[in-house]
């Protein structure tokens, strides 16, 4: 495995990619990399989201039936290795999990061959039009950053979608104040990007500043 520093083999790539005038490439050249062991994807812990953890944890996220009698369905957006996915199918979520990354889903499958979760590849900024409104529980754990800035509204904005009526978003972001400058990838999240979440008729139901980082986790529903 490389001894390389992770993020800025990460920034290099997404650098190239962006010079290309290709948003999203850098995230397969990175996964194809890391499966030849010759880069470590920066975000991967080998575990899901502690903070995923938590807030499944504290606030005793067991789905209840449909009234169809099917289970509630969930998504996790930009699922990478698969490990956020695992844990959310695990609390008995019918769970759907995608990236733009063949390669991240290629690898997730192979981590988990016997898993429950419909793994698949999308790209966040053109999602399938029967997705839109149809989850129960909407997972956002760091996508949304890995993005340049002039596309983060639009992102957001395809998030926000994803939540059914009385369904739940979840936001984890890194977190930066407004018109701090970063170089990224990531580029964390401002107060006013957060807000942009409930621009579709989400409420915001709890919102944290984790020192952390400092990172975001905010929970939406929709009526």
């Amino acid at each position: 495995m490389t001894g390389r520093d992770p993020d800025a083999q990460a920034r290099r790539l997404a650098s190239e990619s962006l010079a290309a005038g290709d948003s999203t490439g850098w995230f397969e050249r990175l996964y194809a990399a890391a499966a030849a062991g010759e880069a470590t994807v920066p975000w991967s812990r080998g575990e899901p989201n502690r903070f995923l953890v938590e807030w499944t944890e504290r606030l005793d996220r067991t789905p209840r039936r449909r009234r169809d009698g099917h289970d509630q369905r969930a998504i996790v957006v930009g699922c990478g290795f698969g490990d956020d996915a695992e844990h959310i199918a695990g609390l008995g979520f019918d769970t759907t999990a995608f990236d733009v990354a063949p390669g991240a889903v290629r690898a997730a499958r192979q981590r988990f061959p016997d898993s429950a979760v419909h793994y698949g590849t999308a790209d966040l900024l053109n999602l399938p039009a029967e997705w839109r409104h149809a989850f129960d529980l909407v997972v956002e754990s760091l996508t949304v950053q890995s993005l340049p800035p002039p596309l983060h509204r639009q992102a957001i904005e395809a998030v926000a979608g994803l939540a059914a009526p009385g369904g739940t978003l979840l936001v984890i972001a890194a977190a930066r104040e407004e018109g701090e400058q970063v170089e990224g990838p990531p580029w964390p999240l401002t107060p006013a990007e957060i807000d942009a979440f409930a621009a579709d008729g989400l409420n915001p139901v709890q919102m944290e500043r984790l020192a952390d980082g400092p990172r975001w986790r905010v929970e939406f529903q929709r009526p």
